[in-house]
């Protein structure tokens, strides 16, 4: 999921993202640097057992939105998406994620974020 995906960027060392950024000025890079590391110490906030037990969760979802699928089950795989959007957005560990995540918003270039933020209102979970 997307929130893997945050972690895995806010982890990664520095120096290996910012290779990535060749027009960054060393200042620029400096900020990068010290908003990573606030965000990497916001990270180990986290409790790690309830993003585990989360993560659990949101594999389980996957595979049974992907069965109700594929079993032509729209309308009951929508209706389970949008109550686990529910529940992703109540979720506190993913609520101090969200956080963390944005100590580095206008340090590091627009990427996705996590599926909660597709809106199913609009957009069939089928067709992802």
């Amino acid at each position: 999921m997307k929130f893997l995906f945050i972690a895995v960027v806010i982890l990664l060392p520095v120096t290996v993202v910012a290779q990535n950024f060749q027009n960054m000025s060393e200042q620029d890079m400096e900020k990068m640097m010290m908003q990573a590391q606030k965000a990497q110490a916001c990270m180990e906030k986290i409790d790690q057992a309830e993003l585990k037990a989360f993560e659990q969760r949101a594999n389980e979802f996957d595979a049974e939105i992907k069965a109700l699928c594929s079993e032509g089950k729209r309308d009951k795989a929508q209706k389970k998406a949008m109550a686990f959007g529910k529940e992703v957005a109540k979720n506190s560990a993913i609520q101090d994620m969200k956080k963390c995540g944005e100590l580095m918003q206008g340090v590091m270039p627009q990427m996705p974020l996590m599926d909660e933020d597709i809106d199913y209102s609009t957009q069939h979970v089928c067709d992802n």
